[in-house]
């Protein structure tokens, strides 16, 4: 299959291109040289159940409701209000 790819584009070439003239003509053509494939690097069977599944994008229920607070302090800031956390690093930030 692939010989008669190479011939069908080579033929498709000798139309489609002008003819070389002078000294700066190709000589004979190499042939193309076919290079096989490596072997796959991994043959064994992956199983599934030897770990465990992790999804780390879900949240716990403490989680989710630090996540809402932060939300709803950003939210209320746009608007001009000031609701920040009373800890920024570890130091105690007092309310304004």
């Amino acid at each position: 299959m692939l010989d008669l790819i190479v011939r069908c584009l080579a033929w498709m070439l000798s139309i489609c291109t002008p003819r070389p003239r002078g000294r700066h003509r190709i000589g004979v053509v190499p042939p193309l040289r076919f290079i096989p494939a490596p072997p796959p690097r991994f043959t064994e069977i992956l199983d599934g159940s030897a770990s465990r599944l992790v999804r780390p994008y879900v949240l716990g229920a403490a989680e989710h409701r630090r996540q809402r607070e932060r939300r709803r302090a950003l939210y209320l800031a746009t608007v001009g209000i000031d609701v920040g956390p009373d800890h920024i690093h570890g130091v105690p930030v007092a309310a304004r």
